[in-house]
């Protein structure tokens, strides 16, 4: 009666928070799969960040980079294996983060803008030593 029903019960309880660990492992390797994004983006938003250093006017706030950044995971062509679409969405985040701001910026700025956001870029990626 009762001592079975808690068996079974107990048995239930046992399989259901086996699976819901194994969707926990898949859910945090799939997460680590797409966190170069991320750095991306924390590099480029910071990078954009840091133009306000070099005239006061521009100023980005995170939300406009938000927009940006969530966009560039709409836009970016779709892939099969995700070590591809984090490629493709990486790619398109820099560029349209590089149009976005570059627009706003006075000419004399512009290379000053993208040698900071390149430097950034190779230095998060140990391609060079800051």
């Amino acid at each position: 009666g009762v001592l079975a029903e808690t068996k079974a019960m107990a048995a239930d309880v046992n399989q259901k928070l086996i699976a819901s660990d194994e969707t926990r492992a898949t859910i945090n390797e799939k997460r680590e799969q797409f966190r170069p994004v991320a750095t991306r983006g924390s590099v480029i938003y910071f990078a954009i960040v840091e133009m306000s250093l070099v005239n006061p006017m521009y100023q980005t706030s995170l939300n406009q980079f938000l927009e940006i950044f969530m966009s560039s995971m709409d836009d970016a062509e779709k892939a099969a294996l995700a070590s591809k679409r984090v490629a493709n969405i990486i790619e398109t985040m820099t560029y349209k983060a590089y149009r976005y701001v570059n627009r706003g910026l006075y000419e004399s700025d512009k290379l000053t803008f993208i040698l900071l956001m390149t430097l950034k870029i190779l230095v998060t990626a140990s391609l060079l030593k800051p």
